[in-house]
């Protein structure tokens, strides 16, 4: 017998064993803020403030571009649409990374794990492509106002919406799925808040560049894309307010667009702060805060943005008090 017929037999059993000597992780551990084990309340009671004012501040919106009809125009409707995007990208984070500062068990299941990176990333996809239609209807109601009604009909803007959430989500699920099918071992810590991609896929042991290839080209069509048709967008509507002659009509048309500009400014710049950061030992703790703000600031702010600074939304808000008010007030009278 050959020295390799030999080396063979003694090693293919080895192999064997050290493979079924293998521990394949169920559950991850999200390290999260646990370096701040001093400030686990203090951290709770905030975030526990920031989830309630950003349910209701989104939840709120909503129900007012539901109920009042002034509001059943298209700018509203996207509006609409994005604080539904925010109720949803605030829950998927939110209440896991609550009930850590509270119980302190940082676990998460693998199943558990890519559920969320899956739902969260197709938000992200979604918010992407909603904010860049939402850009394009500024372009037009600005760019083009005596064509705006015929050309933003009610069934283009179904249309536009439907698209960016369909879009978002069949993409995310293709990736995700295929992420389902990686094999997990060792070291199971994941020094971050949330299950994100890039943290994920390094803890795999499968050959992961095929599909770092299919999901860079999804990133870069759901993202990249709508980032050029924002920018666009907002090149003719600055060239537009510029060519108004009245000063009044260049500061309503400016203060209707300068609030979807700070939105997308805020989100897009955090997003590309982040995912253009070297991910080194010492900038990991950046990546965890800037993190924050895309995942919990950003749902936050988007519905203060749009209401304090709209009078349609401000009025429609008043209007809802005060109907709300008098029906308690004619209730207590009618007890009475």
């Amino acid at each position: 017998m050959t020295m390799v017929g030999i080396s063979s037999i003694i090693l293919e059993p080895l192999a064997d064993t050290v493979w079924r000597n293998q521990t394949f992780s169920t559950e991850f551990i999200l390290l999260g803020f646990g370096n701040l084990p001093q400030l686990q309340i203090l951290l709770f009671l905030l975030f526990l403030v920031i989830y309630i004012v950003t349910m209701t501040g989104n939840i709120l919106i909503v129900a007012l571009v539901m109920a009042d009809q002034y509001l059943h125009t298209p700018m509203y409707f996207f509006l609409g649409n994005l604080s539904c995007l925010e109720t949803c990208c605030a829950s998927t984070t939110l209440p896991r990374m609550l009930a850590s500062f509270l119980t302190e068990d940082r676990t998460i299941s693998v199943q558990v794990c890519i559920a969320q990176l899956d739902f969260f990333g197709s938000l992200v996809a979604v918010k992407c492509c909603l904010l860049s239609v939402m850009s394009y209807d500024l372009y037009l109601a600005i760019c083009k106002p005596l064509q705006y009604a015929v050309l933003m009909n009610g069934s283009l803007c179904f249309w536009l919406a439907a698209g960016s959430w369909v879009s978002g989500f069949v993409a995310c699920t293709i990736t995700e799925y295929w992420i389902s099918q990686m094999i997990f071992h060792g070291p199971s810590e994941i020094d971050h808040i949330f299950c994100d991609y890039n943290p994920l896929v390094k803890l795999s042991c499968s050959d992961t560049s095929l599909m770092d290839l299919v999901t860079f080209l999804f990133s870069s069509i759901l993202t990249l894309s709508p980032v050029l048709l924002t920018l666009a967008s907002y090149v003719c509507i600055i060239a537009t307010i510029q060519r108004i002659p009245s000063t009044t009509g260049r500061q309503k048309a400016f203060s209707t667009f300068s609030s979807h500009l700070i939105v997308v400014t805020f989100y897009h710049g955090t997003l590309i702060f982040i995912y253009l950061l070297p991910g080194t030992n010492t900038l990991r703790e950046l990546h965890k805060v800037f993190s924050l703000f895309y995942t919990v600031l950003t749902p936050l702010v988007n519905p203060l943005i749009y209401s304090l600074r709209n009078k349609k939304v401000k009025e429609a808000l008043r209007k809802a008090v005060s109907e709300i008010m008098n029906f308690m007030t004619n209730s207590k009278l009618f007890c009475m």
